[in-house]
């Protein structure tokens, strides 16, 4: 039984050592990261404060794309860090801007859409209004299907209809 308790200890703690191969920097916006994967590549090697390889800087996979970024030009990192806090902030306003101009742009295109549909709606109620009363009789589909002429009870409903939406549509 003692040797089911060792064994069982045992793997405990060889199962705690994955939670200990952790990766933590700091990202592009100033956040703490954590993660079992590496970083991406754009990270600074001064950004990344814990790897697996018990809490050494990168690998020296990372130390290969040190001179790439060299060749490309080491002084644009540089600034980067240096200027993080309000270049964060200006990237932050430039991103509340655009998503403030889209959704006016938005707004101002469902306005433009409800518009046409009611200048729409108005036009067709201005041709119903004079079709109405022009005094020619005026037929309707019943429930059926059936086209019945309308009687005067029946064009008086449908005049305060068609007054209603053009009061309503015909707004300026």
């Amino acid at each position: 039984m003692k040797m089911h308790k060792l064994l069982l200890l045992a793997v405990a703690c060889t199962w705690a050592m994955g939670a200990a191969a952790q990766w933590q920097w700091i990202d592009k916006d100033g956040r703490k990261v954590f993660s079992d994967r590496p970083p991406p590549q754009e990270i600074p090697e001064k950004n990344i404060l814990k790897q697996p390889n018990r809490g050494l800087p990168r690998a020296p996979q990372a130390d290969a794309s040190v001179p790439a970024e060299a060749a490309s030009g080491a002084s644009a990192p540089a600034p980067k860090p240096a200027a993080s806090a309000p270049g964060k902030d200006k990237a932050l306003e430039e991103k509340k801007a655009q998503a403030e101009a889209a959704e006016a742009a938005k707004v101002k295109a469902e306005e433009e859409r409800i518009a046409k549909a009611k200048a729409e709606n108005c036009t067709r109620a201005r041709q119903a209004k004079a079709a109405l009363d022009s005094g020619r009789p005026v037929t309707q589909s019943n429930a059926q299907g059936e086209r019945i002429f309308l009687d005067e009870a029946g064009l008086a409903a449908e005049a305060k209809r068609i007054d209603g939406v053009i009061a309503s549509e015909c707004k300026r």
